[in-house]
């Protein structure tokens, strides 16, 4: 079942309208049915629902001197993009609420180009959201997606193998370059501003038969940590095996938060045939890091100690 979009609603004068219909203006056809109070979406033809909100702050996830405000609009997208990719999902719906300081009136349309563009590839479209003025920029994005199969953090079995997306470190190399008053490398600011949703590759491994999945926003190690306590069981990493990017240390890379890349457990056997064909599905590496053990829940490492990942509201943590 679907419904045909409906027409914008006409809004009144004023500041705020303003800005909506300049955003409005600057997303073009990927937004629709903008002005009501609230989004009317059909339910999915086949597949489960699947829902994500995610929340970028200044100061918190970004500083505003490191990358530019399109930049910023593309990580906030991708942040919440990457969410359903965790799960096996594709976003068809996306709702934005910005709260905007006066400062940053004259950048939000380069925010808005940011975000279009990673909403637009990834073929869905903003249908709501909101603006509030106040003291800290910040981004919320709610995403709303269909899976034919949703994987979660909860299924890993003992036996499975732990396999990873692509490359890890670049982001928390140009975190620790930047904050020392240094230029990071060019790959890994890259990493830090223009990550990727990894949809195609979710989307893979959950029909593979991936039996639990996350993204790695908060760091490899921190990840595992989630899946394990999820799960119940223990993960057991090779630090050895972890596939670090340029010039970049296996234990750093297993530190690096907002990388999106994805973590997955999966039976040996589904592993191997899904291996055999993986290059004609990703031109990402999909590297085996590990094992699910028995006994208890956790994460260790026969190699070194496994740091515990980011936490928001652990002292001394003052940006991702």
């Amino acid at each position: 079942m679907s419904l045909e979009p409906r027409p914008h609603q006409a809004m009144r004068e004023g500041a705020e309208f303003d800005t909506i219909r300049a955003l409005m203006a600057r997303w073009g056809d990927l937004a629709v049915d903008i002005g009501d109070d609230a989004a009317v979406l059909a339910p999915p033809d086949e597949g489960t629902r699947v829902v994500s909100v995610d929340a970028c702050v200044e100061n918190v996830h970004f500083r505003r001197a490191w990358i530019s405000a399109r930049e910023i609009g593309v990580r906030a997208a991708v942040a919440a993009l990457s969410d359903l990719a965790a799960m096996g999902a594709r976003a068809e719906s996306v709702l934005i609420a910005f709260v905007i300081p006066d400062a940053w009136r004259e950048q939000l349309s380069d925010v808005a180009d940011g975000m279009g563009a990673v909403i637009r590839e990834a073929g869905a479209r903003i249908v709501g959201g909101n603006l509030s003025r106040g003291a800290v920029f910040s981004i919320t994005t709610t995403v709303i997606g269909r899976a034919r199969r949703v994987v979660p953090r909860s299924g890993a079995c003992a036996g499975d193998l732990i396999v990873v997306t692509g490359l890890l470190g670049g982001p928390g190399a140009a975190i620790r370059d930047w904050e020392v008053g240094e230029s990071p490398t060019a790959w890994s600011r890259g990493r830090f501003a223009a990550p990727a949703p990894r949809w195609a590759e979710g989307e893979a491994l959950a029909a593979a038969g991936a039996t639990a999945m996350i993204d790695i926003s908060d760091g490899l190690a921190g990840d595992a940590r989630h899946v394990a306590a999820a799960s119940g069981v223990r993960l057991e990493l090779d630090v050895a095996r972890v596939p670090a990017g340029p010039g970049i240390a296996p234990e750093a890379a297993m530190q690096s938060g907002e990388e999106y890349e994805l973590l997955a457990c999966i039976p040996a056997a589904a592993y191997s045939a899904l291996a055999a064909r993986w290059a004609t599905l990703s031109p990402l590496p999909l590297t085996v890091v590990g094992v699910v053990g028995t006994g208890h829940e956790g994460v260790t490492s026969a190699d070194a100690p496994v740091p515990r990942g980011f936490d928001h509201f652990a002292t001394g943590n003052t940006l991702r």
